[in-house]
């Protein structure tokens, strides 16, 4: 089948309107039906395409910043990335403060892509002068004519995705969709596409996936900071140790932790049985909407979206690199794939 599409200006006009596409395989024993929607086709492959341009595009507006000025960000990686993809079109200087817990082929990407990369420890206190937040901060304040992006406190980040990743899913269910399951890091995904599918049908309810190791989860259910929740994982870009004031706690339902091993094999399950190759926590949504299957949240007339945030690619040193995985201690014999050695 031939599409007719225009031909485009630049890569930007490509962010947005992602496929959602039903999962058979890995949920035929789950009441319901499921849909991956797969933000890995925006064309910086992760669903932060959408808040960096949205962000960036307001500030050109107002006048915030111009050509020639300096983008600053906090990241785990896909949103610098975002940020990096449109620095280079729209003629910025990009400089990033990256979690060390951050795949070496994410920083690799930045790179590739001109940021000006800085690696940040990612086992201390978000005050901690060292963490990716204070890093950036402090790069903000002593380079003349940056803008800091500070995605974990811009309401634009939450609004981006209220006007446009809510409205597509919407749209392309036909308003069919009953649940909404969606990881919860800085917040703007699942408070942006929650705000926008309650306002259409109230019933609906927004599913969160946290890390054990975070605190959004316990700080949900009780609005209480409980640092003795908080201690070291490895998923990337899920879970914080921190409070963003992106995340709209008042949309979500419920929390549902994951564990890294089981997101981890949940991702190279997706692969094999799905043909679909998601990220890290593509895996972490994947496994908490089977544990709130097991948990009773569907029935058979559920139609669940589960938003599948970037790509497997990005991972190959970790998730989908087998000497990692055993690294890990994450079970050798369950690993998938198969290498020949030829003589």
């Amino acid at each position: 089948m031939v599409r007719n599409q225009k031909i485009n200006n630049t890569i930007l006009e490509l962010v947005g309107q992602t496929p959602i596409v039903q999962l058979h395989k890995i949920t035929k024993d789950l009441k319901g039906a499921y849909f991956a929607k797969l933000e890995s086709f925006n064309p910086g492959h992760s669903a932060k395409d959408r808040i960096a341009i949205h962000i960036i595009e307001n500030a050109e507006k107002k006048g915030i910043i111009k050509p020639g000025d300096t983008i600053v960000e906090t990241t785990s990686g896909n949103t610098g990335f975002s940020l990096a993809m449109i620095s280079m079109v729209k003629g910025y200087r990009c400089i990033l403060a990256v979690s060390s817990k951050s795949s070496q082929d994410k920083i690799d990407m930045l790179k590739t892509m001109g940021a000006e990369v800085h690696i940040c420890p990612a086992n201390v206190a978000a005050d901690d002068p060292r963490s990716y937040y204070e890093v950036a901060k402090r790069i903000h304040k002593e380079t003349p004519d940056s803008v800091y992006i500070n995605q974990y406190f811009n309401e634009l980040n939450s609004d981006a995705h209220y006007h446009s990743t809510g409205p597509e899913i919407w749209e392309q269910t036909e308003g069919k969709v009953t649940h909404i399951v969606v990881a919860s890091g800085t917040g703007g995904t699942i408070s942006g596409i929650g705000k926008y599918l309650k306002e259409q049908n109230k019933n609906v309810q927004v599913l969160a996936v946290d890390a054990f190791g975070s605190i959004l989860k316990k700080y949900h259910e009780t609005r209480e900071i409980d640092e003795r929740e908080i201690f070291p994982y490895r998923i990337e870009g899920l879970g914080k140790n921190l409070i963003p004031t992106a995340t709209n706690f008042d949309v979500i339902d419920f929390y549902e932790k994951v564990t890294d091993k089981d997101a981890a094999l949940k991702a190279r399950e997706i692969v094999t049985k799905e043909g679909i190759f998601p990220g890290y926590t593509s895996g972490a949504v994947m496994q908490a909407t089977e544990q709130y299957a097991n948990k009773g949240f569907f029935n058979e007339d559920s139609f669940v979206v589960l938003v599948f945030p970037d790509h497997g690619s990005r991972y190959m040193n970790k998730i989908y690199s087998d000497a990692w995985m055993e690294a890990q201690g994450f079970m050798k014999e369950e690993l998938n794939g198969v290498v020949k050695q030829e003589a």
